[in-house]
């Protein structure tokens, strides 16, 4: 029988240099002969990422009801979960992914004020049990993540996303969601400091992710 593969998130708020990092633990595992799906939440499948369009526009036409965001969120998490990571778990294959329903509960919990009994019942539904196997928070000062969220707008001229816009009491609020599961859950999270230089943020996920990887093979 296949040994399941191991299934690693990456969480944190705008600006603390998830998409740098992740590829980064992508290339480390590949560099051990580890076989690695990279992918993202809301999004990874066709379908998904046609939900993440959805739930990104920035568009004022017609807001999204939060309800209506949350049951989004879920909606293209059962896609991608049945579609792409489930399957590669089974083959034995490592998923690496960038935001999971830590995100929902930091996001849609914390940021917009959804009960934690009302997600936690949409992931017990949706997941049936699964969760990550390790789960790396990397967190900064919120004027710190903003000012490097400002910096990579302007330089690739990029238009901010609906998230984006929110102001700075919904990402404190979206941090501190994100603080209380880490020491809720210490077993499963590691908090990393992303307010250094990126070498020296990289050397502590590479420390973690290469004692996790220890244990686990």
């Amino acid at each position: 029988m296949t040994k399941r593969g191991r299934f690693i998130t990456l969480e944190g708020g705008e600006g603390v240099g998830k998409s740098t990092n992740m590829a980064f633990v992508v290339a480390s595992l590949e560099a051990q002969g580890i076989e690695v799906v990279s992918t993202r939440e809301p999004g990874g499948t066709p379908r998904a990422e046609a939900i993440r369009a959805l739930l990104l526009d920035p568009s004022p036409q017609e807001p999204l009801h939060t309800d209506a965001e949350l049951l989004l969120m879920f909606a293209a998490r059962a896609q991608h979960l049945a579609e792409k990571i489930v399957p590669a778990l089974k083959r034995g294959v490592w998923v690496v992914c960038d935001r999971f329903t830590d995100a929902t509960f930091a996001y849609q919990g914390g940021g917009r004020g959804v009960a934690v009994e009302r997600i936690a019942q949409l992931e017990a539904f949706v997941q049936q049990g699964l969760a990550p196997d390790l789960t790396l928070l990397l967190d900064m000062p919120l004027t710190a993540a903003q000012a490097r969220l400002e910096s990579r707008l302007s330089s690739q001229k990029e238009q901010r996303d609906r998230f984006e816009q929110e102001q700075g009491g919904f990402f404190q609020a979206v941090r501190n969601a994100y603080l209380a599961r880490a020491s809720a859950e210490p077993n499963r999270f590691a908090l990393i400091n992303a307010h250094q230089a990126l070498a020296d943020v990289q050397a502590d996920i590479d420390r973690v992710v290469a004692s996790r990887v220890a244990q686990w093979r």
